[in-house]
């Protein structure tokens, strides 16, 4: 069973088991200020498994359910809303219902960039219910919004922030991923007729996130991006990609300020680097430079054994929103970004 809860817990539904969900129920479970109630899933396999077998925990009690009536009845504090797609109707429902929301979608990092009709719709769901909705995450999330935040509260003029992201993908993606939604192995010429705007837009959106935190003003941004192929054949998980095809690419979303640019994105993702033409990669991690009255050059690497990355890299991105519950559910009601939001501070005990 599950540990026991206390008066002062709140109580805690996961909504999706993927790699990131389950990452998620684990970090509640274990935590001392939440109590996980309930389990949404959208598998007829997962419905009624214990939520401890969903994420390699031991037993609960808590079992698994497909329908959102179960979950309103709970009467949740919080749901950690992690789906492969956002449904607006699941989430206007338990907002009016007054559940509030911790999510890794990336829909919602910045308000006045969605679609005003739905950004209407989800704020009115938060005033009738009283309640709020935070997303967060890793990358985007915590590297491109709380991290900016906290190295340029020492300067007082910034010139250029450059965020690089370095990802050997195979142990962080399933093969479904990296074949079918990002596009490795695929020959230059079928990648390249690929489309990116929702992975464009979300780290516009984040960036756009942290520029009105600091009263940074973007005039536009631009996307750039390019491929490296692989010298040797490469083995994924089950599929080995032949020489040639692209085993790394490169988006760039730059912000600018009157025509210079003053916010920078960097994603450096790969499943092998023995590339043609070679690249400067870096381990796992993130190098975050700071142009200005306060330079300054922040490396971050994951120092992760091979044999637990698979089941250590989803904690990046789970962890955050986990941890960002108690401040969501003391906010006033509507979307938060980062800054809306007392810095997060995790409840380790």
């Amino acid at each position: 069973m599950g540990k026991t809860a206390t008066a002062n817990s709140l109580r805690i539904v996961q909504w999706a088991t993927g790699t990131v969900g389950s990452a998620a129920m684990r970090a509640v479970i274990g935590h001392p200020d939440l109590e996980l109630v309930g389990v949404k899933v959208y598998s007829p396999a997962k419905e009624g498994m214990d939520a401890g077998e969903l994420c390699g925990m031991a037993e609960t009690g808590v079992k698994a359910v497909r329908d959102i009536a179960s979950i309103l009845a709970l009467k949740p504090d919080c749901v950690l809303y992690m789906p492969e797609q956002t449904d607006y109707d699941d989430v206007c429902g338990l907002l009016e219902n007054g559940i509030n929301i911790a999510t890794t979608r990336a829909e919602f990092f910045h308000p006045a960039s969605m679609p005003a009709d739905i950004r209407e719709r989800i704020e009115a769901a938060c005033h009738k219910g009283g309640s709020s909705l935070h997303s967060s995450g890793s990358s985007p999330g915590f590297i491109t919004e709380a991290l900016p935040v906290v190295l340029l509260s020492l300067a007082r003029r910034l010139d250029l922030l450059r965020i690089d992201e370095f990802a050997n993908c195979i142990d962080g993606c399933s093969e479904e991923m990296l074949l079918g939604i990002m596009g490795f192995g695929e020959s230059p010429e079928a990648f390249a007729d690929r489309q990116f705007h929702e992975r464009d837009e979300v780290f516009n959106h984040s960036l756009r996130a942290l520029a009105d935190a600091l009263g940074v003003t973007i005039d536009r941004f631009e996307v750039s991006s390019e491929v490296a192929v692989a010298r040797q054949p490469t083995r994924l998980h089950r599929t080995t990609i032949p020489a040639g095809s692209v085993a790394a690419q490169r988006m760039v979303t730059t912000g600018l300020r009157n025509g210079q640019p003053v916010m920078q994105f960097r994603c450096n993702w790969f499943v092998t680097p023995d590339l043609e033409p070679a690249w400067d990669l870096r381990p796992d991690g993130w190098r975050v430079t700071v142009e200005g009255d306060t330079p300054l050059d922040i490396s971050i690497g994951f120092p992760i054994p091979v044999s637990e990355r698979q089941a250590t890299l989803p904690n990046l991105t789970a962890h955050r929103p986990v941890n960002a519950i108690p401040y969501i559910c003391a906010a006033p009601p509507g979307i938060l970004t980062t800054a809306d939001l007392p810095q997060v501070a995790a409840a380790l005990g």
